[in-house]
């Protein structure tokens, strides 16, 4: 399959991975897509990038039990690398991947949610879900990189602890 470009280079084209290779290949699913959410245990590489966040999350002061300590975190990170020069700037993914992480660690701590590494029909990520089941996951990358996007604050306590409501319910 192809993409065709506009423009100048009209007839060229850019080539997109066969279905073989996309991560439910892993999965022993073969050419299909899950329709559903596939789940697994976290790797060890993916447990150490959840460490990592978390360790400098707290020596940046967030406390990732206090849904107001999250949000004031992310919130004053983002007011900070926008006034930043663009040369001096973290990159923004590594800041939203950050906060991500306590987010998500925030749901594993206080709901019935537990870190798995959630294959469906738009790819693999790292995200919380209800045990095995698959029926609800919440992928704290989503979460954060959507509302980053659009320049949005204050919004963590009231998204996330809707979340722990709904799901401390169970």
């Amino acid at each position: 399959m192809a993409w065709f470009k506009r423009g100048e280079r009209a007839s060229a084209t850019e080539e997109v991975p066969e279905a073989g290779s996309a991560p439910s290949a892993d999965l022993g699913l073969g050419d299909e897509v899950p329709l559903t959410p596939v789940v697994q245990g976290v790797p060890e590489d993916q447990q150490a990038r959840i460490a990592d966040a978390l360790r400098e999350l707290e020596a940046a002061g967030v406390d990732v039990d206090d849904l107001e300590s999250l949000g004031a975190g992310l919130d004053a990170a983002f007011v900070a690398w926008e006034a930043a020069p663009e040369a001096q700037r973290e990159p923004h993914d590594v800041v939203v991947e950050r906060f991500a992480m306590g987010i998500g660690e925030h749901l594993h701590r206080h709901t019935d949610l537990r870190w798995q590494l959630v294959t469906d029909a738009f790819g693999t990520d790292l995200a919380v879900a209800d045990g095995f089941k698959g029926g609800f996951v919440v992928v704290p990358m989503n979460l954060v990189a959507v509302r980053w996007l659009r320049r949005e604050q204050g919004w963590v306590p009231g998204v996330v602890g809707h979340l722990v409501r709904l799901r401390t319910r169970r």
